[in-house]
């Protein structure tokens, strides 16, 4: 989740770590409840309303495309995935019983992500009292990620949540789906699962029984249609349905527990082969991008757990840094490690940090992406790419950033592995409107070479290509740089240094093309390269004489790097506040100018709030 300009006024309430689709309704909870009255559950709804709880199934109360009663009271009329692990048996068949065909009670009926079950085993140990053992849970949640877990095409786009980046989700279908769904945590993390329609209903269930709140959503109808009286109805009478309702046929019908996906890939399921030589590159905002190699061998023959051995070389300013971790693999595609650089330092954006790793392999486990971050709120972090070296040539990335129009002789590097010895200038190619003037130097890992750019060149990213091996979108030819944008264009730090760590934010300024339509902001922008700039912040006018910019934090003016204030609350500020506010960050470029002759600007959006009090987070996935 990130932070837009119009929602900016519960920005200082909100908390985007929160991932657990239980404990994050305690957020919404917090706030004051509405004073609308509405029906409150009965004892034993409540005690049937667990996420995972063993209330007896009993005959459906209406048709099978009734909505409107209550879930527990409905017939599992799906067919479950039998569980068939005996540690996952043991711990939870004995509530969770199982039927005839090995099916245990609610659990053969979801589909989820590492970090899914992880939550749902924390919560039985919290709520109902499960007794498990951390190695023991670890294997349970190995097991079910694999044989109950998501298909690799199904994970893909909600790993952004596993990754913990914070950025505008664009997966949210409706405004009904945001308020019932998203109000307190990401729509990935409903999207992380897959159930059977009574599980969808009984998940709703449990958000109605623990938070009071939630249900008043979801009672809400859709389109908020209240008439003048207080009353629910459109203008001709009729009842508008319930966002409950309407969220439920939505989760029913798009993440059902039986997906195509799915049936496609359970019978491929297998252990991974991973182990080898793979090609990373990476790229770092505020600290440009990376190439280098990761070893990975598994910690013994036929084993998920593997050791890792990674070095790092910077295309900015060619420092090494090397790497050592351990990863596992959950369901054969997802990746969780960690790995600690080899002379950590004290500085917040310490490229040797200790990180941790999230990835997902590519099917065909030829590739992987991902990323690997750190920070007390995840905020630092490389965006990671692997490529399997095999013995035919790869590419990784090329450096110079991006080349103009007209460009004479400008020397190239293409980064890569098993680069043949007999190379030919003609062997490698950037498309139209460009020539290879001259092979400077090749050896395995690189190739150097002298390019020349038409003046008529169209501009856009170019692929490259080295014989059979292609990096596409790889080298962006520009006719000029039209406009500057700030990543990431809104942000959020957190005050600390008191009693809380603080939560930094690193900001870099990218030159971007008008693109063939020469118009700024359409869909044939195309971003070119990033660009020096000086940095500075400027005021966001909420309040009058608040002056957030003298109590926020302070920005660097050469590097990006926002540092917030202390916690507070701060005697100098008006009513003794804390330090919270929001300011624009701004860059001006350094090195371009606009058709007036100044300096090119862009500025992005940043909250500065308050320390997260309490964490939900999933660690052990990675370690």
């Amino acid at each position: 989740m990130r932070l837009s300009r119009k929602n900016r006024g519960d920005a200082l309430a909100r908390t985007p770590q929160v991932t657990s689709d239980v404990e994050a309704d305690s957020v919404l909870a917090a706030r004051r409840p509405s004073t609308r009255s509405w029906h409150r559950l009965p004892v034993a709804a409540l005690l049937a309303a667990g996420a995972l709880s063993t209330s007896v199934v009993v005959a459906q109360a209406g048709g099978e495309d009734d909505f409107t009663s209550d879930p527990a009271g409905w017939d599992e009329t799906e067919a479950g995935i039998p569980v068939t692990d005996s540690l996952t048996m043991q711990k939870c068949g004995t509530c969770h019983a199982p039927d005839a065909d090995g099916n245990l009670s609610r659990i053969s009926w979801i589909r989820a992500t590492p970090e899914g079950w992880a939550q749902t085993i924390k919560r039985m140990v919290k709520l109902n009292g499960l007794e498990i053992e951390p190695g023991e849970a670890r294997e349970v949640v190995k097991y079910l990620s694999t044989y109950h877990g998501l298909a690799p095409e199904e994970a893909k786009p909600v790993m952004y949540l596993a990754e913990k980046r914070i950025q505008d989700e664009t997966i949210v279908p409706n405004d009904t789906l945001r308020q019932t769904c998203a109000s307190c945590h990401a729509f990935a993390q409903p999207m992380s699962s897959r159930r059977s329609k009574r599980e969808w209903g009984l998940l709703e269930n449990m958000h109605r029984a623990l938070y009071s709140t939630a249900e008043f959503i979801y009672e809400t109808p859709v389109g908020g249609g209240y008439d003048e009286n207080g009353g629910a109805g459109d203008s001709d009478g009729a009842k508008p349905e319930k966002q409950a309702i309407a969220a439920l046929k939505w989760l029913s019908e798009n993440a059902p527990l039986h997906t195509p996906e799915w049936s496609a890939w359970r019978p491929r399921i297998r252990a991974p082969k991973l182990g080898g030589k793979w090609l990373v590159s990476a790229e770092m905002r505020g600290h440009g991008r990376f190439v280098g190699e990761m070893t990975i061998a598994p910690r013994e023959p036929g084993s998920d757990e593997y050791i890792t051995s990674t070095v790092l070389r910077s295309l900015k300013d060619g420092s090494v840094h090397t790497r050592k971790g351990a990863s596992l693999i959950y369901g054969g595609f997802s990746w969780r490690g960690s790995s600690l650089g080899a002379a950590p330092s004290a500085a917040p954006d310490d490229l040797d940090s200790k990180l941790r790793e999230t990835l997902w392999f590519a099917p065909d486990q030829t590739m992987a992406m991902g990323r690997w971050y750190w920070g007390e709120y995840h905020e630092f972090g490389y965006d990671v790419t692997l490529r399997r070296e095999s013995g035919a040539p790869v590419l990784a990335a090329i450096s110079l950033d991006a080349l103009k129009t007209g460009t004479k002789g400008a020397e190239v590097h293409i980064y890569g592995a098993n680069l043949p010895a007999d190379l030919a200038a003609g062997d490698i190619d950037f498309g139209s409107g460009t020539k290879v003037a001259k092979l400077v130097s090749v050896t395995p890992g690189e190739a150097v070479v002298t390019l020349d750019i038409a003046a008529n060149a169209v501009p856009g990213p170019r692929d490259v290509t080295v014989g059979s091996a292609v990096l596409q979108r790889a080298l962006p030819v520009y006719a000029s740089v039209d406009y500057v944008k700030v990543t990431p264009d809104t942000a959020l730090a957190h005050l600390g240094g008191i009693k809380y760590a603080k939560g930094f934010e690193q900001f870099a300024a990218w030159g971007y093309s008008n693109g063939p339509d020469g118009k700024e902001g359409t869909k044939d922008d195309f971003a070119i390269m990033p660009i020096e700039a000086t940095w500075s912040l400027g005021e966001f006018i909420t309040t009058t004489y608040d002056n957030d910019t003298k109590f926020v934090g302070a920005l660097d003016a050469a590097s990006g790097l926002f540092t917030p204030n202390v916690e507070g609350p701060n005697p100098e500020r008006r009513f003794g506040r804390n330090n919270y506010g929001e300011v624009w960050v701004v860059a001006t470029a350094k090195n371009f100018a606009g058709k007036d002759g100044k300096p090119l600007v862009g500025r992005s959006y940043l909250v500065t709030t308050v320390p997260t009090y309490k964490r939900w987070d999933q660690p052990e996935v990675s370690e």
